[in-house]
């Protein structure tokens, strides 16, 4: 694997990709699913946020705390399945812009077809998220992420739930110095570029 890919191995995580997957959850209860299993990859994810020291007044005494440094974040979904991993997101860190990149991929070439386009102002002072629920050829994301560096981002990670060696592969390539996170990796594209077992 590859320096700047995490597979997460975490229980919670294990657990709720397991009912993901299944054939009979219901659309409700995928939609919370996929917010649900984002909210807990975003820890690790904003693992390395800086942080400063305050002071601070307890109901006791005066404490000198750690909080974060910064509020230069910015999630990026690629549209539309990204949209279901925001609210898991930006409930930890509500002070986040988000911005949208809109992407299909064409059933004849699986290359990412651009639709729209719609980054925050200041995208070059933040850090960015780039999400999107599956990493299969990586088209997507790669097209999505070289979109998002041509407004110099201060850095940028690409956040899926389940990913295909392939995507990986490529992703990693074609964009070495951004830190991809995957929640699983499955075994690998069909004929029709889906992830098996997905």
């Amino acid at each position: 694997m590859r320096e700047n890919v995490t597979i997460f191995q975490h229980s919670l995580i294990t657990h709720k990709i397991s009912l993901l997957r299944d054939v009979n959850t219901s659309s409700k209860q995928f939609r919370e699913l996929v917010e649900e299993i984002a909210m807990l990859m975003a820890y690790e994810v904003f693992r390395d946020l800086p942080l400063k020291e305050v002071e601070i007044k307890t109901p006791i005494a005066a404490a000198k705390c750690n909080v974060l440094a910064c509020n230069d974040v910015a999630i990026v979904p690629i549209l539309r399945a990204g949209l279901g991993m925001v609210n898991g997101i930006s409930a930890l860190f509500p002070t986040a812009k988000i911005g949208h990149i809109g992407l299909y991929r064409d059933p004849a070439t699986l290359q990412p077809v651009e639709y729209y386009c719609k980054l925050p102002s200041d995208i070059g002072e933040r850090d960015v998220i780039v999400l999107d629920p599956m990493l299969a050829t990586g088209g997507s994301a790669i097209d999505a992420i070289t979109q998002i560096k041509k407004r110099n981002p201060k850095s940028i990670k690409f956040m899926c739930i389940i990913a295909a060696p392939e995507g990986l592969e490529a992703l990693s390539k074609a964009h070495p110095d951004v830190d991809i996170f995957a929640a699983a990796k499955d075994e690998k594209l069909n004929d029709h570029g889906y992830i098996v077992p997905g």
